[in-house]
């Protein structure tokens, strides 16, 4: 039995933050499951790491861009497959953990992420193009993304809701998943099959807020309010889903919105390379984790029940922090936007690589080539020494 097993039965289920056609025709996907992984996660950066940062797609692009395909339509006909070969895999776990695990989940554009219409027309359409019940569709935590929230919950579609660092943006994503379960159950529709998970980002905070204390020169808060942040936030969650609001929720069936710890890989080389999963463990969670934090974890991970002990003690630090002048809302907002930049950032660059290839193949189909000439050799030489220095 691996760690993760272990992590299982204390109530926390591993997630494996990674994604590519790689892993899952050489088989380590299912390797993964097969060692305890009971889902997925994807997002634009690691599609973008995927499909343009190799050739495992090329053949693919090539079929595809010489059927006409437009870049769009080629890189959501690579995404689909990639998601629903993964769903097909994680299904038996979805089955025997009757719809608690074994889902995959893929995020709407994050060009979209302002416009909340857009957003539920785009979940509806792929919740509908993978046509699995184990997909969860990614939805961000931004304003515009709340109500969109809601109204898929509504309709009985799974949500990711992605990109939540604070509590008050937390509060406002389990209202929205219970609300969209009140207004399905007074529809007379039924509930005990519609899943969510919050993810709440983790060492981003650290890596953010540690820049500000070093400012003021504050070193015994660094390295803390992150995993702090994350253990309040649990607290909440356990008021949340143990009042008189839910319970008549879960009567019906409805079942709980987990907390996901989600950006669980260690940014500063002084900590520990499993901070993020040692210190969150605790019933009723997901972590999604990165395949070198997988490894650590495995390797050297700490087993027990964590994220109960020193509620009161992460309440204080994050009382401290105000108290040394840092407004964690202006940190966790800022945290947000860039969170919302950097997906939009990877898919225009995926889009953009998809493009390149896709002008390079009809460029070769249309009978035009190019060549160096006598340069050939001086650019290979170039090349092959600038990879040699990094």
């Amino acid at each position: 039995m691996s760690k993760l097993h272990e992590l299982y039965q204390l109530g926390q289920s591993v997630w494996y933050d990674n994604i590519s056609r790689s892993l899952l025709d050489s088989g380590e996907m299912q390797a993964l499951i097969n060692d305890g992984v009971v889902g997925v996660t994807s997002n634009p950066s690691i599609f973008e790491n995927a499909i343009a940062k190799s050739d495992d797609y090329d053949d693919a692009i090539r079929e595809l861009a010489q059927k006409g395909h437009a870049t769009n339509d080629i890189y959501e006909a690579l995404a689909l497959a990639d998601i629903g070969e993964t769903a097909d895999l994680l299904l038996p776990v979805y089955e025997k953990t009757n719809g608690v695990d074994g889902y995959i989940s893929l995020e709407v554009s994050p060009t979209l992420a302002r416009d909340t219409q857009s957003t539920i027309t785009e979940a509806r359409r792929l919740f509908l193009a993978l046509s699995r019940p184990n997909i969860m569709i990614k939805v961000p935590a931004t304003p515009e993304g709340i109500p969109a929230i809601e109204t898929l919950i509504a309709e009985g579609i799974n949500i990711n809701v992605t990109l939540i660092f604070s509590l008050s943006s937390y509060e406002d994503v389990m209202n929205a998943y219970i609300t969209g379960l009140e207004k399905r159950l007074a529809a007379g529709q039924p509930i005990n099959h519609v899943s969510s998970v919050a993810s709440f980002f983790v060492s981003r905070v650290d890596s953010l807020v540690d820049k500000a204390l070093e400012a003021k020169g504050n070193q015994q808060l660094q390295g803390k309010i992150a995993v702090a942040n994350a253990k309040v936030a649990y607290a909440r969650f356990l008021q949340v889903f143990g009042d008189v609001r839910w319970q008549a929720l879960a009567g019906n069936g409805g079942r709980v919105q987990r907390p996901l710890w989600a950006s669980t890989s260690t940014k500063n080389p002084n900590y520990p390379d499993t901070l993020y999963v040692d210190e969150l463990i605790g019933p009723d969670t997901v972590n999604t984790i990165p395949p070198a934090t997988v490894n650590a974890f495995k390797d050297h991970g700490t087993v027990a029940q964590t994220l109960t002990e020193g509620v009161e003690d992460a309440a204080g630090q994050l009382e401290a922090l105000a108290q040394a002048g840092i407004d964690l809302d202006a940190v966790t907002d800022q945290l947000q936007e860039d969170g919302v930049a950097a997906f939009a950032k990877s898919f225009e660059s995926l889009m953009a690589s998809i493009e390149s290839k896709r002008a390079a193949i009809l460029a070769e189909t249309d009978g035009f080539s190019a060549s160096l000439g006598e340069l050939a050799t001086a650019v290979a030489a170039t090349t092959a020494d600038l990879q040699k220095k990094n």
